[in-house]
């Protein structure tokens, strides 16, 4: 997997092409999102003792499974007979196409793009990455949520009367989680690991959170932008 947070940066850089349907630039900012909800389930099986092979870059990350999820949505829209839903899984599956394709570009590992179907796609055959950088992209994590909070938050501005400042608090987190983890992945064992993973797990939670409560601002283009209310707390 690339850094979540380029993902979601993705995800907010179609607003600039996508057309205008409620829900369309929404979709695909979560979508890019998901396929790493995988990672709680290795997380689960790791704190199990269970094995681990197979759960992450397979099931979420599976052409397969977006065509079902593509399928139901549609299936919803026309049940509740708004068109939002049906729109909201095309922009989610396409977002998760992209967090596919990205993969596949940038991260030294396959993808199981047709599962269940044991076929992997890896264009980094053969290619290992030096140690120290392999290292270091796990403390990227943090530095790529702050980013694409700091996105988050230029919308805001540009769309709110009075900007909300909580987003400023997650911002200054993840850059606090980034320099702290830089300097302890070269020095700490397999406890860093426990450490970093919960940490990471949650900042990842708080990406699907945020995203989900400004989906109004995200769909700016479709409507008037509504006040927003401060997420999880305000000063």
């Amino acid at each position: 997997m690339a850094q979540a947070g380029i993902h979601g940066l993705v995800g907010v850089a179609l607003r600039k092409v996508a057309p205008m349907r409620e829900w369309l630039v929404f979709g695909p900012v979560l979508g890019n999102l998901f396929p790493d909800a995988d990672n709680l389930a290795v997380a689960a099986a790791t704190v199990l003792k269970l094995p681990t092979e197979g759960l992450h870059r397979t099931i979420t990350h599976s052409i397969f499974t977006t065509l079902l999820i593509l399928g139901i949505f549609y299936l919803v829209g026309k049940l509740t007979k708004k068109s939002r839903w049906i729109t909201f899984g095309i922009g989610f599956s396409a977002g998760i196409l992209l967090h596919i394709l990205l993969d596949l570009i940038i991260w030294f590992d396959g993808v199981a793009i047709l599962w269940p179907l044991p076929v992997w796609v890896d264009f980094w055959t053969g290619v290992s990455p030096a140690v120290w950088f392999e290292k270091l992209l796990l403390p990227a994590e943090f530095l790529f949520f702050a980013l694409f909070f700091w996105s988050l938050a230029r919308l805001q501005v540009k769309t709110v009367s009075e900007p909300v400042i909580f987003l400023r608090y997650w911002i200054l987190l993840q850059i606090g989680l980034f320099i702290t983890f830089t300097f302890l992945v070269y020095r700490m064992g397999p406890v860093f690991m426990t450490i970093y993973g919960l940490l990471y797990l949650l900042s990842l939670g708080l990406a699907w959170g945020i995203t989900i409560r400004m989906r109004d601002v995200l769909d700016v283009q479709t409507r008037p932008a509504k006040p927003v209310e401060p997420i999880f707390f305000s000063p």
